[in-house]
C-alpha cells in the first residue's frame, strides 16, 4: 500500500528526512515515534502536504516525486489518503455533521442526501450519533478528535495518517480516541500513527518505526522494537515512556 524509496526532505539547511526507505502492506498499522525525529514531516510528505527534495513515494497506487504538480493526481491523493491532525482543525462555524459532509462535496461533488447519510453513519461509527448538530465548542476534546477521524473517513480512504491524535487530550478522552483507532485497525484500513502512547504501540500496532534525526533506525513488531531496541535513541525513548 505504501512504498518509500530514499526519501529526503530539507527545511533550509536542515535535513529533516534523510534517505528513508520502507514498505507498508495493506491493512498494517504502523506506530511512529519519537518526537523530533522527522515523523510529522514524513506524514506530510506521504500525502504531499509538503513536497520533498529527493526519492519517491508510491501510496495507494499513486506515485509521487519532487516534480509532482499534477492537480488531478493530488486531488485523487486527497481522496485516498486521509489525515487526522494533532490540532484537530475542525471548522468552528460548522456542526459535526457539516464538518464531515464537507470533504465529499469538495472532492467528489456528491449530493447532499448521500453526504448526510454517510456522515451520520460515520458519527455512529465513532460513537457520536447523538452529536450531529453540535458545534466544535460544544464538544469535548476527545469528541472533537473523533469527529475529525470521521471527517477523514468521509472519502473512504485506503490509508489514514494520524499525527499525535491523543497528545492534547486527558486520559479519559485519550482512551476514547484510542478505542476508535483500535476499531479502525481491526477493520483492515492501512494506518500510520505518530504517537507516544505505549498502549497503542503494544496493543494495536503491527509494527513500530523509530526515527532519529530523519533516519529510520528501528522497524519491527512491537515486541521486538519496544522490548529489545537496537538503537540508543529507541532504548532511551522507551525507557522514558515506562516511567
Amino acid at each position: 500500500m505504501i512504498s518509500v524509496r530514499k526519501l529526503s526532505k530539507r527545511h533550509g539547511e536542515l535535513e529533516v528526512i534523510r534517505d528513508i526507505s520502507a514498505e507498508v502492506a495493506k491493512g498494517e498499522t504502523i506506530a511512529v515515534g519519537p518526537s523530533g525525529g522527522g515523523k510529522s514531516t514524513l506524514l506530510r510528505c506521504l500525502n504531499f502536504l509538503e513536497p520533498f527534495d529527493g526519492g519517491e513515494i508510491e501510496i495507494s497506487k499513486m506515485k509521487l516525486d519532487p516534480t509532482t504538480r499534477d492537480p488531478r493526481l493530488l486531488r485523487a491523493l486527497r481522496a485516498q489518503v486521509g489525515m487526522v491532525f494533532q490540532q484537530i482543525h475542525l471548522f468552528p462555524h460548522l456542526t459535526a455533521l457539516a464538518n464531515i459532509m464537507l470533504p465529499p462535496r469538495l472532492v467528489r461533488d456528491l449530493d447532499y442526501a448521500t453526504r448526510a447519510r454517510r456522515a451520520r453513519e460515520l458519527l455512529a461509527r465513532v460513537g457520536l450519533a447523538d452529536r450531529a448538530g453540535s458545534y466544535p465548542h460544544e464538544l469535548s476534546g476527545g469528541q472533537q478528535q473523533r469527529v475529525a477521524i470521521a471527517r477523514a473517513l468521509a472519502l473512504d480512504p485506503q490509508v489514514l495518517l494520524f499525527d499525535e491524535p491523543t497528545s492534547a487530550l486527558d486520559p479519559e478522552m485519550r482512551d476514547e480516541v484510542i478505542s476508535v483507532v483500535r476499531g479502525l485497525a481491526e477493520s483492515g484500513i492501512t494506518m500510520l500513527v505518530v504517537t507516544h502512547e505505549m498502549q497503542f504501540a503494544t496493543e494495536i500496532a503491527s509494527r513500530v518505526w523509530v526515527l532519529d534525526r530523519g533516519t529510520l533506525v528501528e522497524d519491527g513488531p512491537p515486541a521486538q522494537v519496544i522490548d529489545r531496541p537496537q538503537s540508543d535513541v529507541a532504548r532511551e525513548y522507551f525507557r522514558r515512556l515506562r516511567k
